[in-house]
């Protein structure tokens, strides 16, 4: 481990990435030069510059100790995937190893496309699929017990072409979303802007616990959450864990982190503990969207890692406690030119109002009519247990602008005339004289929002914290771009600046007035919204089963071959892999509950009741030879005799119905009928196997006990 120094940061950051400052020294100045210009034009890649890229980047890579280089991609696993090869090509006559790497090695790798999610995109028998360099990401190197290896950044697709991974898509969205927002800034004047690109910040949020408690936790080694477990007499409802001060032993381990994600390139700054107990948050500032979720992995993939060495381990599951708040990833996106003008800003001017209140528009236009896509892309197994609990964004969508942006919106679909946007808030007064007074912000925050403005920005608060960040930047970048292309569409009509200027505002208006039921600025939490929102007619999706159909529907084909995002062929292939995933998941927790029940707790219960039942008898004969007088203590010990006793048998009843239920769902064939029944049919009886082991876990006297408890793993870190 590196240790911190006054200048580590300047000294650290960056030195395993082969930057732009990297490839500047390195590459002939004409090869950089067009490198470059693909790298932030997006223009086509010159393959003839590929043997010298692919020289100075090996030569780069040995000099820093590597030995092997690997495709690094994105499958539909949700986590990436690698093949490595050393730089050995041969031998020489004396014997030396010949080193070696190629443009074509640079450029192209090849892996099993069947032995990967496809949604029979690829099969056993036809089973070729490529990685291809995507130099937008830059390389890197990552050092560990394996030694230095070169990690180059790639996009994963099928012999036919097809997208089988998760980045893909993300950079045609991009395109996408930059080519209209392009025509956009257009029509508004601007002629300097060459490209629009998604920015975004995504937070992550995880919880540690001890290495040795976690290897006799069977449920979380097989499925990286507790399938049994009572709640400790405090929880985090005291709220002295948020924010609070951190322990020294997660301090090593953030420090750590710290180090190994700046060298990388990953601007990791703020670092916190979480509401939960075991909980913490990592965030980086923001970069541009293909960027982010690359780092976004590798964040995810160094806390895996780092918390192993400090002896501990990183759960990224999205409720590994029930009764605690889980983990999720908040998402901040934002649109920027590359000459640094933000879309979601509103401005100095008039103009530049006018062209915000047209941008946030099309936005609520665009979550309004998507919202059951914008809730797919946030799915995954485990957020099924966070999202719509008092912790986390409802499953319905909504958009939360401010009282203050919601009164212009108000003001202009009533008078057509919205005015000029205040830029600053009022002074925040303390009445404390020694407290600088300082400007507040234009809004509030709102924490139960799952899709909030906050300024200058969108965050998208529903993703899971162990999902890629990918897939809800492809659906932001696509909706994105067909509200622009709508409006774009239209506006180009204009035969004059006064008919454009009336046009801009007839649009903003009639925008407004069709979306503005996706406007909430109140508790997402609370009852009274669930019943509003259904009187809006908002979508209330509460499983991801429920929520996979949305990819399918015709207006989510349409807008996605559209833009040429994803084909049908593509989606339904995705639809599949979603499907069988959740089946899979799902099945993996059930039988994992099997085995923890059948063999760990029903014996360590039946132990006890055995040496209860002993105890009983003991105190009868004692009773016997005291005359007949009852022993006081003897009740509390039948008492006790009898509610394990109840319990064990209510278990094993749920454990039976259990077996007998997995069974007949993982028998169903068709993927998405098996991934319904999941959530109906055995989740339930999962639940109904863990009631009343819980509630022996609150009876059984804790030396019996097989497994560390809830508050074992969470406040003994």
């Amino acid at each position: 481990m590196d240790n911190l120094k006054s200048n580590s940061i300047s000294e650290n950051f960056g030195k395993n990435l082969f930057s732009d400052e990297v490839m500047r020294e390195r590459l002939p100045k004409d090869v950089y030069k067009k490198l470059k210009k693909t790298i932030e034009d997006g223009s086509e890649l010159d393959r003839g510059i590929a043997d010298v890229v692919a020289n100075a980047m090996k030569n780069w890579a040995l000099e820093h100790g590597a030995t092997h280089f690997t495709h690094w991609f994105q499958p539909l696993t949700g986590i990436t995937a690698e093949k490595h090869d050393s730089f050995i090509s041969g031998v020489e006559t004396d014997g030396r190893a010949i080193l070696h790497f190629s443009g074509k090695e640079l450029i192209k790798g090849e892996a099993d496309a069947s032995s990967f999610p496809s949604g029979g995109l690829r099969a056993t028998f036809e089973a070729r699929g490529y990685t291809t360099w995507d130099c937008t990401s830059p390389a890197f190197l990552r050092e560990d017990a394996i030694g230095v290896t070169l990690c180059i950044p790639t996009a994963f697709c099928s012999y036919t072409g097809e997208a089988l991974d998760k980045k893909t898509p993300l950079l045609r969205s991009m395109e996408a979303v930059n080519e209209q927002a392009l025509r956009l800034l257009r029509l508004f004047g601007n002629t300097t802007s060459r490209r629009v690109i998604p920015q975004v910040g995504p937070e992550q949020e995880y919880f540690l616990v001890d290495k040795a408690k976690y290897l006799k936790r069977k449920d979380l080694i097989y499925t990286g959450r507790t399938l049994f477990g009572a709640m400790p007499p405090k929880g985090q409802e005291m709220d002295d864990h948020y924010y609070g001060s951190i322990l020294e032993r997660i301090g090593s381990f953030m420090n750590e982190v710290n180090v190994e994600l700046w060298k990388l390139g990953v601007t990791a700054t703020t670092q916190h503990n979480e509401a939960a107990p075991a909980q913490h948050e990592l965030a980086p500032i923001y970069t541009q969207v293909n960027l982010a979720v690359d780092q976004n992995q590798m964040v995810m993939d160094t806390l895996k890692k780092v918390a192993n060495r400090h002896n501990m381990k990183c759960l990224l599951h999205e409720k590994p406690f029930r009764g605690v708040n889980g983990s999720g990833k908040h998402v901040n996106w934002s649109l920027s030119t590359d000459d640094g003008i933000n879309l979601m800003s509103q401005g100095d001017t008039p103009e530049e109002n006018i062209r915000f209140l047209l941008v946030l528009a099309c936005m609520l236009s665009a979550v309004d009519k998507h919202a059951d896509l914008l809730r797919y892309s946030a799915s995954d197994v485990g957020n099924d247990q966070r999202l719509g609990g008092y912790e986390a964004p409802p499953a319905i969508i909504s958009v939360y602008i401010g009282q203050q942006l919601e009164d212009v919106l108000n003001h202009l679909t009533e008078t057509g005339n919205a005015g000029t946007l205040a830029k600053k808030g009022e002074k925040l007064r303390t009445s404390v004289r020694t407290l600088p007074e300082f400007e507040m912000d234009t809004a509030d925050r709102n924490r139960t929002s799952p899709f909030a403005f906050t300024g200058n920005k969108f965050e998208f608060r529903m993703v899971g914290s162990s999902d890629s960040t990918s897939t809800p930047n492809v659906v932001l970048n696509t909706i994105a771009a067909e509200a622009f292309a709508d409006v774009c569409d239209r506006l180009e009509k204009a035969q004059n600046k006064e008919e454009f200027d009336q046009m801009v505002h007839d649009i903003i208006k009639e925008l407004l007035a069709e979306h503005k039921r996706i406007v909430f600025n109140g508790n997402g939490y609370s009852e009274e919204w669930i019943e509003e929102a259904a009187r809006r007619g908002l979508p209330n999706t509460s499983c991801m089963v429920d929520a996979v159909p949305a990819l399918l529907e015709e207006k989510s084909v349409s807008m996605f071959e559209r833009f040429h995002v994803l084909s049908q062929k593509e989606l339904e292939s995705r639809a599949e892999v979603e499907y069988e995933t959740y089946a899979k998941a799902v099945n993996i927790e059930a039988k994992t509950m099997l085995d923890i029940a059948g063999k760990d707790i029903i014996p360590a219960v039946m132990h006890y009741i055995g040496d209860l039942s002993a105890t009983v008898q003991h105190l009868h004969g004692a009773a016997a030879l005291m005359g007949g007088e009852s022993v006081l203590s003897g009740y509390a010990e039948e008492k006790r005799l009898r509610q394990c006793t109840e319990l064990v048998n209510e278990m094993q009843k749920a454990l039976e119905k259990l077996e007998i239920v997995r069974a007949e769902v993982r028998s169903i064939e068709d993927l998405r009928e098996r991934a319904v029944q999941m959530h109906a049919r055995v989740v339930p009886v999962m639940d109904d196997l863990r009631t009343p082991a819980d509630k022996l876990e609150m009876i059984v006297d804790r030396s019996y006990w097989p497994m560390p408890s809830y508050g074992d793993l969470m406040f003994e870190v």
